[in-house]
């Protein structure tokens, strides 16, 4: 059985917003993030941003992230087991934003001072499950100079089965809104191509071409693609069936729709 490789295979910012269209995976990726960074060694804020679907939120999985010790910013009356659909957001993002600033750059200093090379893993981390296209970036423009004043990295994701984003063209038109909307520019696409608990370890391996065609038009990096451990598990290479896969990043699928 192959093992879980740890954090992502691209260098962690203090804040990670997870951006995207409506049902590519945002959530799923975000929670892997979360829980990879946390089990890392990093303190670990999740912020659920999602004021629009009621089903995929971060908020769902609060006993798993309270037990691995992610803290949990969620919609208010957003919480575990409810529906509600509710567009309203806790006052808690913006100052876990600028505590995850401060420390990276208190660490910086610190390092500076010392003559010694930063660490590259940042201690605290912020990852914001954003909504999905332009109405999740609307609820995200209300963050964006807190954002901003720091080095985030905004991650596009992408998902070659998803409808509406199956071309790099159609990918890169919902790109286009949510950066319009919500006022922040992303800075890397992430590859979650998937068919839920039939993804095919072969079919994650096609739609890489896909995802390289988006990051290049978009002049971004493509910071990797994931590929769901269960899809590895069935591969008689086990864990290194990923050499195959560039940057490849296994993740457990912990998001399921609620008529699964």
């Amino acid at each position: 059985m192959a093992d879980r490789s740890g954090v992502a295979p691209f260098a962690l910012a203090p804040v990670v917003v997870v951006t995207g269209h409506y049902g590519v995976g945002k959530t799923n990726f975000a929670l892997n993030l979360a829980l990879d960074a946390a089990a890392a060694g990093c303190e670990v804020t999740l912020a659920d941003m999602d004021v629009v679907n009621p089903y995929f939120r971060s908020s769902e999985y609060a006993r798993v992230l309270e037990e691995r010790g992610v803290r949990l910013i969620a919609p208010v009356f957003g919480g575990a087991g409810t529906s509600l659909d509710v567009p309203s957001l806790t006052g808690a993002v913006v100052p876990a934003i600028e505590a995850a600033y401060a420390a990276a750059a208190e660490r910086a200093g610190a390092a500076e001072g010392e003559g010694a090379a930063s660490d590259t893993v940042p201690r605290r981390i912020v990852v914001i499950d954003a909504g999905g296209d332009d109405a999740g970036a609307t609820a995200l423009a209300r963050f964006a100079p807190a954002i901003r004043a720091g080095a985030a990295a905004v991650l596009y994701v992408v998902n070659e089965r998803r409808n509406l984003t199956q071309t790099p063209a159609e990918a890169l038109a919902v790109l286009a809104e949510i950066q319009e909307t919500c006022g922040i520019a992303a800075t890397g696409v992430v590859n979650n191509t998937h068919l839920q608990g039939e993804t095919t370890f072969e079919q994650v391996a096609a739609s890489v071409p896909f995802a390289q065609a988006v990051a290049a038009a978009a002049k971004l990096p493509l910071v990797c693609t994931t590929v769901p451990m269960s899809a590895i598990r069935r591969e008689t290479a086990g864990s290194g069936a990923l050499a195959a896969i560039p940057d490849g990043y296994p993740v457990e699928v912990l998001v399921a729709p609620p008529w699964a």
